[in-house]
């Protein structure tokens, strides 16, 4: 993981859009963030309850370049002094990727700068192994493995470094809702709104996390869904990405399943009468431009609480448990856990306190970096750099791209 010494210093300018963040970012050598711009979109989609794929296009579209030019003014460097331009290729909303595609390339044409196409997922890896670069930790222990987890992908990669190349092996996927979308899904049942993960994470704390029993996902019958692994996921409105499927066989599989548990939720809200005290929470909730963490326990009973709490121990539970048990089955050294749903404050206790339990060593990115950012666009594009990888002018988004 070491690049020092290899090449001079090379400023990579990073493009996002594959969801709901228009972002640019500068990285030098892939151990430096100089620049992090993001614009949201959250406020554009908070209406709907979730991604709309047609609007995040729109607002791409106008954001894209304001907030690029903000990403060189913030690090002090012009179009011309860089030396590679990286950009998200998939997985994503295809209508979203082609904005920042498109852009890049324009820019790269006019430039005469290489182009670096980069799978999102693998910049969600490359967000950690960035930040441990910036605290002088330029020697991970291998092997490596990393959970990715987040609105629109939960996944479980074996990661592996060559030389300047990584190469990634797929042990475990969610065969349906991704834990991020869970979260999203349960917090609009319970009219808490969107998005849902930062909202269930400040309330839990405030209920019992044991006063709700959810049952363990059991995954008996084979994944369908691997037979067609490009395919993307059907609900975009819903969340940003399809779950990227491997076909290649492994000894053993550590699979994830959460669309058992928002059930769960929905029985248990119908069997003990909430709908009438969700359906208030929710109209007072949208009256408040900006609700608090005090607004939202103003409206939510001792069950409600109880519920947000036990669900959320429950998805924590499961993330961990199979996380661990992949990492003994292959004698893992060091575990990355990132993505959105990697900012998570019980998630990151219990990774903490488990895995140091068992010896291994856990990194998370810092917050700003859990969620999608250009910054991991410009790192994960710094190894291929290195090999001269660039992407030809006619390459196109992927909605359901592949990690390997």
């Amino acid at each position: 993981m070491h690049y020092a010494g290899c090449v001079p210093s090379a400023y990579i300018l990073g493009i996002e859009s594959s969801c709901d963040e228009t972002a640019a970012a500068i990285v030098r050598s892939g151990e430096q963030l100089i620049s992090n711009v993001v614009a949201s979109q959250i406020a554009t989609h908070q209406p709907f309850g979730g991604v709309v794929p047609e609007l995040a296009s729109r607002e791409h579209l106008r954001a894209i370049v304001p907030v690029v030019r903000q990403a060189l003014a913030d690090a002090g460097q012009t179009y011309e002094s860089l030396d590679a331009i990286a950009v998200t290729q998939g997985p994503g909303l295809a209508g979203a990727l082609l904005v920042g595609i498109s852009y890049a390339k324009a820019l790269a044409f006019a430039l005469e700068k290489p182009l670096i196409a980069v799978n999102h997922l693998e910049g969600h890896i490359h967000a950690v192994l960035l930040e441990e670069r910036q605290k002088g930790n330029h020697e991970i222990r291998f092997p490596v493995l990393a959970l990715v987890v987040s609105g629109g992908h939960t996944h479980l990669y074996l990661a592996e470094q060559r030389s300047e190349s990584w190469s990634y092996e797929n042990i475990g996927h969610t065969r349906d809702d991704a834990a991020g979308e869970a979260f999203d899904k349960v917090a609009k049942l319970l009219g808490l709104g969107y998005p849902g993960g930062p909202v269930i994470d400040r309330l839990a704390p405030h209920g019992n996390p044991t006063a709700v029993k959810f049952a363990a996902s059991q995954l008996k019958h084979p994944d369908r869904r691997t037979s067609s692994p490009s395919q993307p996921r059907k609900s975009a409105a819903l969340h940003c990405a399809s779950a990227s499927r491997d076909t290649a066989e492994s000894p053993r599989r550590f699979d994830f399943s959460y669309s058992g548990i928002k059930t769960a939720v929905l029985r248990y809200v119908e069997l003990n009468g909430m709908k009438p005290s969700i359906e208030a929470r929710r109209v007072a909730l949208q009256q408040i431009a900006q609700p608090k963490l005090e607004d939202y326990l103003g409206h939510c009973d001792q069950r409600a609480l109880d519920l947000i709490a036990s669900f959320q121990r429950s998805i924590v539970d499961d993330l961990v448990e199979k996380t661990l048990a992949a990492a003994r089955e292959y004698s893992v050294a060091t575990l990355l856990v990132t993505g959105g749903v990697a900012a998570n404050n019980e998630l990151r206790q219990t990774f903490d306190r488990e895995a140091s339990r068992e010896g291994l060593t856990v990194h998370f990115p810092s917050r700003r970096l859990s969620t999608d950012n250009a910054a991991m666009i410009a790192a994960a594009a710094y190894p291929k750099f290195l090999a001269k990888d660039f992407a030809a002018m006619d390459f196109s988004a992927e909605a359901g791209m592949v990690l390997r």
